[in-house]
């Protein structure tokens, strides 16, 4: 398959260097139709760096809309009426890049490509922005009881959450299968891939139930079993590829290609939606039935046909990730 060359941020003395590589972050497409995921290509030399800043300044570079005619009279149709008058109030979490994490200049505010998607969604409405910083586990009460009015921040669309949230979807929700970047692993796109390796996998996450599926049908077929492997510190996990004590790591592509392309010590082998062997989504959510999320998808429909859905992928290296028509409460992960 060809290969496009993407940007990759690299952090230097507090400012990142985003090199465009062939193949590091998103060169790879998923087969959300079959049992395989296409292999990633090795990554090629570094052709050119630009600096790209980490600090606050970086808001300043956010890809922006006017407010988009449609959403705005379906948001008043609808009688949807923000927390605070004239401002949409959107709630994410800091992780690290590329999602959300925050600036290193003042710790406050809010960057990645999550607050990114709620700046244009609030741009779109004709709304001001607001950006609230809040734990993961906080969100759902917090958009339940009134304190936010949307969340960005990579939640994976769930038949269980659609009870309670309404959901316009944005991107899709990939895991990479990353090794050591001279490892002789070159591609992980089926079970027998993995049979009879030492991989790293979170506890009760997605991930690890694609993967024992994939060793149950391996064992099944008289191969070697998977050696499972499970860090509570990331640091620790990162120390166990790198000293070769296990052979890859399998989790959330996002932020495993930001770690490939900040040190380059490893690389990108093979990509699975999330929701495997279905295709799982992440979205923007609100508070179930309150009318604001049609306009959402008025807003992201219209940023996708108009280039500035793109310009937020490019700008944090998904463009694996970016889907063609975002949807109103599309299929989530089934109950468990």
């Amino acid at each position: 398959m060809a290969v496009n060359k993407k940007k990759v941020g690299v952090i230097v003395g507090g400012v990142a260097v985003v090199a465009i590589v062939g193949g590091i972050i998103a060169a790879v497409a998923i087969n959300n139709g079959g049992s395989t995921a296409e292999a990633a290509p090795a990554p090629t030399p570094t052709s050119e760096a630009i600096k790209f800043d980490l600090t606050s300044k970086n808001v300043e570079g956010r890809p922006r809309i006017d407010p988009v005619p449609e959403a705005v009279a379906a948001l008043k149709a609808s009688g949807f009426k923000p927390i605070t008058a004239g401002t949409l109030t959107v709630v994410g979490s800091a992780y690290i890049p590329p999602l959300g994490f925050l600036a290193e200049d003042d710790n406050s505010t809010l960057l990645g490509s999550e607050p990114d998607f709620g700046q244009l969604i609030a741009d779109g409405l004709g709304l001001k922005f607001k950006n609230e910083v809040a734990q993961w586990a906080d969100w759902p009460l917090g958009i339940q009881s009134g304190k936010y009015d949307l969340i960005t921040s990579n939640v994976t669309v769930t038949e269980e959450r659609k009870d309670l949230f309404d959901f316009a979807s944005y991107r899709n929700d990939e895991l990479g299968f990353y090794v050591r970047s001279d490892s002789k692993i070159t591609s992980i796109k089926e079970a027998k891939d993995v049979a009879g390796l030492s991989i790293i996998v979170g506890s009760g996450t997605n991930q690890e139930k694609i993967l024992l599926a994939w060793d149950e049908e391996n064992k099944a077929a008289g191969l070697d079993p998977v050696d499972f492997q499970y860090y509570d510190d990331d640091a620790a996990g990162t120390l166990a590829l790198q000293s070769g004590r296990v052979d890859a790591t399998f989790g959330p592509n996002a932020t495993s290609a930001y770690k490939a392309a900040v040190d380059g010590k490893t690389k990108l082998v093979g990509l699975v939606n999330g929701g495997f062997p279905a295709n799982a989504q992440i979205a923007a959510g609100t508070a179930k039935g309150n009318g604001l999320i049609e306009a959402v998808n008025i807003v992201l429909n219209y940023a996708i046909e108009n280039g500035q859905y793109d310009a937020i992928l490019e700008r944090w290296g998904l463009e694996s990730e970016g889907i063609d028509k975002s949807e109103v409460n599309p299929a989530g992960l089934p109950r468990s």
